[in-house]
């Protein structure tokens, strides 16, 4: 059975169904973030739909973080939901852990800085950002590890990847042994 969540504001309008086909359909303006919402989708098993109205790339940025963020926050909340996740993920040569916790206490430990990195036109520190928001608006407590890479768009596209096998995890039912 699929979940769903949804959440609509003046700038922005984010669906997302649990269980689901892993296809997006992200239209935030960047079209780095997009092709990293749609890696997550994918590897989260997600059907994505977000979209956000035009704005300076940081207006887009917090937007679509909040809107996924408080588009999962229930998921991660239902009756029997695991509420935890940690995954290891390559993408060519880098290497990526997440564990997160939908702790109600957002926060974002990580040791990837990319402050003076840009990926397709887009600031990484930028990236930064979308996970903070990310993190608000679910109310997680995400901690991210670079175990190896240099390469700023598969060091991106591994921390998403496993992003979006963590989430999958904390939105699922926790099976008999778990609980």
């Amino acid at each position: 059975m699929a979940e769903r969540a949804e959440v609509e504001g003046p700038r922005l309008r984010a669906h997302a169904e649990l269980a689901a086909t892993g296809r997006a359909n992200v239209a935030t303006g960047l079209p780095v973030l997009d092709h990293l919402l749609t890696l997550l989708a994918e590897y989260a098993s997600f059907e994505l739909a977000l979209e956000v109205a035009p704005g300076g790339a940081e207006a887009e940025v917090v937007a679509a973080g909040q809107a996924l963020g408080e588009a999962l926050f229930e998921a991660l909340r239902a009756e029997g939901a695991r509420r935890h996740g940690s995954a290891v993920v390559p993408a060519d040569d880098a290497l990526a852990h997440v564990a997160l916790e939908a702790s109600g206490r957002p926060l974002v430990v990580a040791n990837v800085d990319f402050s003076d990195e840009r990926v397709g036109g887009l600031d990484t520190d930028l990236v930064s950002r979308f996970l903070h928001e990310l993190a608000e608006g679910a109310g997680l407590t995400l901690h991210l590890r670079l175990i190896d890479g240099s390469d700023p768009t598969h060091v991106l596209d591994a921390i998403f990847k496993a992003l979006g096998v963590a989430l999958a995890q904390a939105c699922r039912q926790r099976t008999p042994r778990e609980s």
